[in-house]
């Protein structure tokens, strides 16, 4: 299934989709199964993010070729961060510079999100039973401010730090076979990669995790940007696309 979040009447909903529409809609992703019959085009909606997390957990230098272009070793275990709900944005919502940056980098990603409480997975459970589905993600990052700080909190966790959508879907498995990441900058490619250049593939990162936090339903797990990361600056567009999952757009205000 595929399904967004989005505005109708003032009031946020939850919508399934099929094809490029939205057929059905509930207050609750419990409710869209019977959820009430729509018949609204997807790029006629007001989407919000499609996920409302307690927590977003972040991975950091997922991928080899950005731990060696940020000037960093591979680490030995998933380099983990949180940004709070706080941080998330619409897709087609301006990306706030805040006036303390000077350097403000996209970071594209696969998301994760949760489908069922999480806490402590076994070696032999299969972790597709926890995953609602896939969706895209754009780290945003005050680089500077990173590595000013020495920790991320700031750098990372600011108002609109956390571009997510445009929907979820778990008709994509990166289980399965590679996804192919990109980000576009003024419709210039910056970065290519690919789900299976993973150093800490899902499964390892899932029982991980929880072997120390439970996961909650909607949680949102950013898996990992590739190399290419680079900055934007105010009236930019920033686009990173998903195989299977689609384009998230913003601009930087």
């Amino acid at each position: 299934m595929k399904y967004c979040r989005f505005l109708a009447d003032g009031q946020p909903f939850y919508g399934r989709i099929e094809g490029n529409n939205i057929i059905a809609r509930a207050s609750s992703f419990e409710g869209l199964a019977n959820g009430a019959p729509v018949s609204l085009a997807l790029d006629k909606a007001e989407l919000l993010a499609p996920a409302e997390p307690s927590k977003i957990l972040c991975v950091g230098r997922n991928y080899r070729d950005h731990a060696a272009e940020m000037g960093n070793d591979v680490p030995k275990e998933p380099l983990l961060f949180l940004k709070p709900p706080s941080a998330l944005l619409a897709p087609g919502g301006v990306i706030w510079k805040p006036a303390i940056t000077q350097r403000l980098d996209f970071e594209g990603e696969l998301g994760i999100v949760i489908g069922k409480r999480a806490s402590r997975i076994g070696p032999d459970e299969d972790v597709r039973s926890y995953i609602r589905g896939y969706t895209i993600v754009n780290d945003v990052t005050m680089r500077d401010i990173q590595k000013a700080d020495g920790q991320w909190t700031r750098g990372k966790g600011f108002d609109t730090s956390c571009p997510v959508g445009p929907l979820v879907t778990d008709e994509v498995d990166p289980l399965k076979g590679s996804i192919t990441v990109e980000t576009l900058l003024n419709g210039e490619v910056r970065q290519h990669g690919e789900t299976h250049d993973f150093i800490f593939p899902i499964p390892e990162l899932l029982r991980y995790i929880t072997a120390v936090m439970t996961l909650e339903p909607g949680d949102l797990i950013p898996t990992g940007t590739p190399a290419g990361v680079g900055p934007m600056q105010s009236g930019d567009t920033v686009e990173v696309r998903i195989q299977g999952i689609g384009s998230l757009k913003n601009i930087v205000g």
